[in-house]
């Protein structure tokens, strides 16, 4: 399959540029998924108010998807990636000086995980939709699950642990970190060759129409399509069960696991042992079997992992080894997921879609983690990964029908029309 003008037949130097930057900031993140609940929890016990952490990490993808989509289509992807992990490394460099001097606050924390989020609205969607343009097709599979791989390493595997080691060894380290991460990623990003046009769409006039009417388009490709409808909606209810517990999981490591801050370190990198093996592996699994098969075992795996974990999950190990099969499986979805999402979207829109799919996806997010809080503070600990397993079951069930349509390959959409 030949590539378009400018995609390199490969992988390319480009795209390894992108990947090793965001490598980097994967394990900055990762760094701060232990670091950030371990202050709060050092700061109040309360699982409502840990929770609002998570909350507020995952808020932008409410408020802010529509217009950075718009924002991503509009400007050049590579700038915007630039500025805003410009962005999120200030507001590291500032946490950290607070954290340094013994500053530490609740409410500082869930504006640093807002700011933070705010960027990953941005960085995401322009690193998704850049892909294009520095691969050629027949490699999104490739592409994607290199990029899924280091996001599970990163953010769950390496980056946690290391994180609760600086935290023990000292608060502000896990801050100041980060902050180099960042830094060291926009290095990475202002290497990659920008040639004029590079990174826009071709249409200068790609966001055409009213406000309004341009922010809506991505939102009503989706909805138009009945696949790419159900893998966003089911993403949403996937990512709305798993935050219940998440949202809670330290509190759940120190009261039902008995672990201590080391040992939730170990315990989130444990946990991300399936997502490592799904991410280096899914790419053959797709070939070898085929997606129309893996439709219909691989959401209903994930959401039994969780129900398992709910109902038996009463050490490190047994928890450790039921969520290997729901990382491993969110692995392959996402790898799954997203090449067909830059298959048939396209490039006029492809800012706009993936961000209105993200809004939709990862705006469950924040309401899980306060679903979570409440059911653990009302209910126990635990129910929130029973209640939220069963939920995901009874949703992937419904999905089925849908989801055995998916195709062997999908052609590019043409773009959608407006009134």
């Amino acid at each position: 399959m030949r590539a378009g003008p400018g995609v390199a037949t490969g992988l390319g130097g480009d795209f390894n540029r992108i990947w090793s930057a965001y490598t980097v900031q994967t394990i900055g993140e990762g760094v701060l998924i232990a670091a950030l609940p371990l202050l709060a929890a050092r700061v109040t016990g309360n699982p409502l108010l840990i929770s609002w952490v998570g909350f507020a990490q995952e808020l932008p993808w409410l408020l802010l998807a529509i217009p950075g989509g718009i924002i991503v289509d509009r400007h050049d992807r590579r700038r915007l990636m630039l500025g805003a992990q410009a962005g999120q490394a200030a507001a590291l460099l500032v946490v950290a000086t607070l954290a340094s001097l013994h500053l530490t606050w609740l409410w500082a924390l869930y504006l640093l995980a807002f700011v933070l989020g705010s960027g990953d609205v941005i960085v995401s969607s322009a690193s998704k939709a850049i892909i294009p343009a520095l691969v050629a097709k027949d490699q999104f599979e490739k592409a994607n699950a290199r990029n899924v791989t280091v996001e599970t390493i990163g953010r769950q595997f390496a980056g946690p642990p290391l994180g609760s080691a600086l935290f023990a060894f000292a608060l502000p380290l896990p801050f100041w970190f980060n902050a180099i991460t960042y830094l060291l990623s926009l290095i990475l990003i202002k290497q990659v060759r920008h040639q004029p046009g590079r990174f826009l769409v071709e249409s200068p006039n790609a966001v055409s129409g009213s406000r309004w009417k341009g922010a809506t388009e991505g939102i009503r490709f989706l909805m138009a399509n009945p696949l790419l409808r159900a893998v966003i909606l089911l993403a949403c209810v996937s990512n709305f069960t798993l935050f219940m517990s998440q949202a809670v999981l330290v509190l759940f490591a120190h009261t039902v696991l008995g672990v201590g801050s080391t040992g939730y370190g170990i315990l989130v990198a444990g946990m991300a042992l399936g997502g490592v093996a799904g991410g280096f592996t899914s790419h053959r699994i797709v070939e070898k079997v085929g997606t129309r098969r893996l439709v219909r075992i691989v959401p209903l795996l994930s959401g039994l992992s969780l129900l398992l974990i709910g109902l038996v999950g009463r050490n490190m190990v047994i928890v450790i080894c039921l969520y290997f099969v729901r990382s491993a499986n969110l692995a392959i979805w996402n790898v799954m997921a997203q090449s067909l999402s830059q298959r048939m979207v396209p490039n006029e829109l492809r800012g706009r879609t993936i961000s209105a799919g993200r809004m939709i996806a990862f705006g469950s997010l924040p309401l899980g983690a306060l679903a979570g809080g409440l059911v653990a503070s009302d209910i126990s600990l635990p129910a929130t990964w029973t209640i939220g397993g069963a939920i995901h079951l009874l949703v992937a069930l419904s999905f089925l029908p849908v989801l055995l349509k998916w195709p062997r390959e999908a052609a590019p959409e043409p773009a959608v029309k407006t009134a």
